[in-house]
C-alpha cells in the first residue's frame, strides 16, 4: 500500500496575505513565535508521514483552507535502495543511523526536528470519517429507591409558595403633619 507525506516549504497562496497565512497555519498547527518562523522558513519540512492518500489529501485541503501551499510525496519503502547509489562490497557499509545512536532512535533530518529527538511518543493516525470515537459504556443500573409515595403536581399547576389570605393593612399615619418652614 502506497504511504504519502506532506511537505511544506512556507509557500503561501496567491492572493493571501503572507501575515493572514501564518496566523491560520499557527492557529492550525498550534504554533507560534520561532516554531511558526521555522515552519515558514522556506526550508522542506515534513509535517506528516505516513498516510494513505485519503488522509493525506485532508491534510493537504486544511492547509490550503489556511492559506499556505504543501505538496504530497509518496515515500519510498525502507528496502528498496536504488541500485545507482548502492555501494561496492569492498567498501564495509556504514552503521545504521539507529545502531548508532541506540534501538529506537531516529536522526533528526534538520534542526527544527533536532528538538524533538528525545520525545517518545506514539504516532496516532486521524480516525477514518464516521468512526466512533465513544468508548463503550454498560446501562447504568438504576438505584433501589422507593418513590411510591411521591406524586406529580398537573400540568400548569403553581408550584411557588402557597399565598397566605392575609388583609390588606393599611399604615396610621394620623401622626403625620406637614410644616412650612
Amino acid at each position: 500500500m502506497a504511504r504519502f507525506e506532506i511537505v511544506f516549504q512556507g509557500q503561501v497562496q496567491p492572493g493571501v496575505p503572507q501575515e493572514q497565512a501564518h496566523a491560520r497555519i499557527g492557529q492550525l498547527f498550534q504554533l507560534a513565535g520561532e516554531q511558526l518562523d521555522m515552519l515558514f522558513s522556506g526550508r522542506r519540512i515534513v509535517i506528516k508521514q505516513g498516510l494513505d492518500e485519503a488522509a493525506a489529501a485532508k491534510y493537504r485541503a486544511a492547509i490550503e483552507r489556511a492559506g499556505a501551499l504543501c505538496s504530497i510525496e509518496l515515500m519510498e519503502p525502507a528496502e528498496a535502495v536504488p541500485a545507482s547509489t548502492a555501494q561496492p562490497a569492498t567498501e564495509p557499509a556504514p552503521a545504521p543511523a539507529a545502531a548508532a545512536k541506540g534501538a529506537g532512535k531516529v536522526v533528526p533530518r534538520d534542526e527544527y526536528m533536532a528538538a524533538f529527538v528525545d520525545v517518545e511518543a506514539p504516532d496516532f493516525d486521524i480516525a477514518p470519517l464516521g468512526a466512533d470515537m465513544q468508548d463503550d459504556y454498560e446501562a447504568p443500573v438504576p438505584l433501589p429507591i422507593d418513590l411510591s409515595a411521591l406524586s406529580l403536581a398537573p400540568v400548569g399547576s403553581d408550584m411557588g409558595e402557597l399565598k397566605r389570605d392575609l388583609p390588606d393593612m393599611v399604615p396610621n399615619t394620623d401622626h403625620l403633619k406637614l410644616q412650612d418652614d
